[in-house]
């Protein structure tokens, strides 16, 4: 059980980045009052968890429903968790992959209310949050204590995202460009040693090749 909390812990607060979001987060809101800036961190963050576990909740029955199998699921999210890695490893940061773009985020900026775009959607619940949630929920392969630590791992890390967005203006300050890439990259490393063994576990269920 503390194992399956701290692979899903680590894979939400690679694929979220909590410290990222929270530089970017800042840099979005530079005319928001502390007040404005905190209710539009809460709302997003509240939003992005509503969606996030409504696939966690109903993500595997809606794979069984479109007759997708849970190798496939496998293969398909590590390919993507493992092009997100890479786009952290070599500077797109947990910004990257699957994000708003240059151009939505000058259209947000322009926006009175971007609590649920860009934030929620896809800042914090991006594709490939979703695709780790469904993955791993559907992983934990109907076992309820693995999957109360997914969950307890994706609040956990929600909550830490709200803290953070919170304090934007003081941790973009604190960490510097510097600070935020080193964290970011160490973090896709990891990531995309989890990403290659989902698709090693995905290939070997799917028959593809004989166990050895």
């Amino acid at each position: 059980m503390l194992k399956s909390f701290a692979v899903a812990f680590a894979t939400f607060f690679a694929t979220i980045g909590p410290l990222d979001l929270a530089a970017l987060f800042a840099a979005l809101t530079p005319y928001y009052s502390e007040t404005e800036r905190r209710a539009a961190a809460f709302k997003g963050t509240l939003i992005a968890a509503v969606i996030l576990l409504f696939f966690a909740l109903f993500g595997t029955a809606l794979l069984d429903y479109l007759g997708i199998s849970l190798a496939a699921l496998r293969i398909s999210g590590g390919v993507l968790l493992l092009l997100f890695a890479i786009d952290m490893v070599f500077g797109g940061g947990a910004g990257g992959g699957g994000r708003s773009s240059d151009e939505e985020k000058m259209e947000a900026m322009q926006k009175s209310d971007l609590s649920v775009f860009p934030l929620a959607m896809p800042l914090i619940a991006g594709p490939a949050t979703i695709g780790a949630t469904v993955l791993l929920m559907a992983d934990a392969g109907g076992d309820l204590e693995r999957q109360a630590s997914v969950t307890a791992a994706l609040i956990a890390v929600l909550f830490l995202t709200l803290l953070f967005l919170m304090v934007s203006g003081q941790v973009r300050k604190l960490l510097g460009v510097t600070g935020l890439h080193v964290i970011s990259r160490t973090i896709g490393i990891i990531l995309s040693a989890l990403a290659v063994q989902f698709m090693i576990d995905g290939l070997r269920e799917s028959g593809l090749f004989p166990a050895a």
